[in-house]
């Protein structure tokens, strides 16, 4: 999608969005002085800003995943994303279109999901025998088209493999702020539905919900945020933040819903300090945000381990309590 394009409707659309970030990010500047956010690195507003959408969308679809047992259908749908951005350079490199990257591979993600779904249904596979076979699939076709044109393909795939903070461009944060709104918006929704396709399909379908149809949903939406956050996560990483921060959530939550909650401020957390950390180490943006997000989930588990003996320690004293 070119800028053209774009300012024909979700770049108009969005716009004012970004121009009103940029305004609350340079209010801050003025009152903190934190160079992270000068007005210099605008760069940096967008980063922060895709970010900080990543914290949101990403551990949102990866609470529903993890409960279902889907947490490898990241990895999937990244390799096929690699693919679709293979497939927007090599269109751009041959034939000049000027289509952005980004849209080609949530074109080529969203088919890849379908796929996934489609397999699974007609041939009686378990997921994982789809997920790998379109896996490996997206992946090859990703790297024939890359050897067919190795000189500007394989320069440019780099910023998509492992993240770049200072290539996410004006038209890549509106790209991604109409993906969170579409992500967020269906998930309000449909979570009743998702909720009960997640942890009872079968009483689902005998009520009559068409099962089909609702994972399909997820996986397309599951698709959406690949896409998204590997503006800054890279493919290879980017499958991480759908399923750390909610794997150290469950750790300490009790429901559904909290665990859903703390995932996202874990994940928030992770990027904050994940961005800020590789900016001036001068460290890989996406690198950095899955080491911290790692090692919150080791706190959250070390916490988690010591809820009960902390509510243990609670009991006897009331008891001595009573006693006395």
């Amino acid at each position: 999608m070119t800028l053209a394009f774009a300012s024909g409707g979700v770049y108009e659309v969005f716009l004012p969005v970004l121009e009103l970030w940029y305004w609350l990010l340079t209010q801050l500047y003025h009152l903190t002085g934190l160079e992270l956010i000068s007005p210099e690195y605008t760069f940096m507003y967008r980063a922060i800003l895709v970010g900080l959408c990543v914290g949101v969308i990403a551990p949102l679809i990866g609470t529903f995943l993890v409960h279902r047992q889907l947490a490898l259908i990241g990895d999937a749908l990244a390799h096929t994303a690699f693919a679709g951005v293979a497939v927007g350079l090599f269109l751009n490199g041959v034939f000049e279109l000027g289509v952005s990257p980004y849209l080609t591979a949530v074109v080529v993600a969203v088919i890849a999901a379908l796929l996934i779904e489609l397999i699974s249904e007609a041939t009686d596979a378990y997921n994982d025998v789809s997920m790998a076979i379109v896996l490996s699939t997206g992946f090859a076709l990703g790297t024939v088209l890359i050897s067919l044109n190795a000189g500007g393909l394989a320069v440019g795939i780099n910023q998509y493999l492992f993240g770049n903070l200072s290539t996410v461009s004006a038209e890549n944060a509106v790209i991604m702020l109409g993906l969170f709104s579409v992500i967020v918006g269906t998930v309000a929704l449909t979570r009743n539905q998702l909720l009960y396709v997640t942890f009872d399909e079968t009483a689902a379908a005998v009520s009559g919900l068409p099962v089909a149809w609702y994972n399909r949903i997820m996986v397309m939406l599951t698709a959406l945020v690949v896409v998204g956050a590997m503006q800054i996560m890279g493919v290879i990483l980017v499958a991480a933040m759908l399923v750390v921060p909610v794997a150290g959530a469950t750790q300490v939550s009790r429901s559904f819903s909290e665990s859903l909650l703390v995932s996202i401020v874990l994940a928030e957390l992770a990027v904050v300090l994940g961005i800020g950390v590789s900016y001036y180490a001068g460290a890989t943006a996406g690198g950095v945000i899955v080491l911290v997000a790692v090692g919150i989930y080791v706190l959250a588990v070390l916490a988690g381990k010591l809820q009960p003996l902390a509510a243990t320690e609670e009991t006897r004293e009331l008891d001595s309590i009573g006693r006395d």
